[in-house]
């Protein structure tokens, strides 16, 4: 199939200017230009998509992750109609998947296990009472809070697709960077476009995430409206670690598209499915 061109946003990282108080204020900055896109070696990723509880039910979870509200919103007005419009179209359609096992039994991970071999095991440093210590107080003071880890591990027990982002068939499924790297080099897949939560954490660094199969030499995209951010007290009102997020994801991986103009592209393209 013909490359097809679409609009993307991408951050121009030059020319500081030393003439000015900043020199940084010299760069391009972002811009958005007309790309060209590859379908038969793209594809769509759903990462980290969870059904996971509700306020109600886990209030100790939403106390510590802000950003759910924002993600529940993603996936009831944002995913229904573009994960069909990837559906509908030559693009395969991912998943990552992570927490616990709540996808095994399906066939597009199975599928993935015989394809992709063992996984390699990661042999973790050895701790002493220092380490043990420090790793209690991060627990306990920064993340997620000594009060809140009851509804943390109960929910996390419970975790799921969401039903919005649940996978049809045998849509591949994939839990690290070694088993999607595989389903890429069996698809024909050199670029990836990522959807889900959160930008900056999970999608950028997790297991198979964006920085996993950059070592793997695949280009990884986002959608911008396709995803939100782990915020703080000091960026949460205007989201600038999504901002932020975004920025990296320009100048490290790939490039930003927009919902419409990627719907639009998906759209125009003859159904092979």
């Amino acid at each position: 199939m013909k490359p097809v061109k679409l609009p993307a946003s991408y951050y121009q990282q030059f020319d500081a200017d030393y003439t000015r108080d900043v020199p940084a204020e010299g760069y391009g900055g972002w811009k958005t230009a007309g790309i060209e896109l590859a379908p038969d070696h793209t594809a769509v990723v759903v990462m980290h998509a969870w059904e996971c509880g509700t306020m109600e039910q886990w209030p100790g979870w939403r106390r510590c992750v802000e950003y759910h509200p924002r993600a529940l919103k993603i996936l009831a007005e944002v995913f229904p109609p573009l994960l069909a419009a990837v559906r509908a179209s030559p693009l395969p359609l991912f998943h990552v998947v992570g927490g616990r096992d709540y996808y095994s039994r399906l066939p597009g991970y199975r599928q993935t296990v015989k394809l992709a071999g063992p996984s390699l095991k990661h042999r973790p440093a050895a701790k002493d009472p220092v380490s043990k210590r420090l790793e209690k107080f991060r627990a306990n003071e920064v993340f997620v809070g000594q009060h809140n880890w009851p509804d943390v591990r109960a929910g996390f027990k419970k975790l799921d697709f969401a039903p919005e982002a649940r996978p049809v068939g045998d849509e591949p499924i994939a839990k690290d960077g070694h088993q999607l790297a595989a389903v890429c080099r069996a698809h024909g897949i050199n670029h990836l476009v990522y959807v889900g939560f959160a930008i900056n954490w999970c999608l950028l660094m997790s297991p198979g995430g964006m920085i996993d199969l950059g070592r793997y030499g695949v280009m990884c995209s986002t959608i911008r409206e396709a995803v939100t951010a782990v915020e703080n007290a000091e960026t949460a009102r205007t989201e600038r670690e999504k901002s932020q997020a975004l920025w990296r994801v320009a100048i490290n991986s790939g490039f930003v598209f927009g919902l419409e103009d990627f719907t639009r592209m998906l759209q125009a393209l003859p159904p092979t499915r």
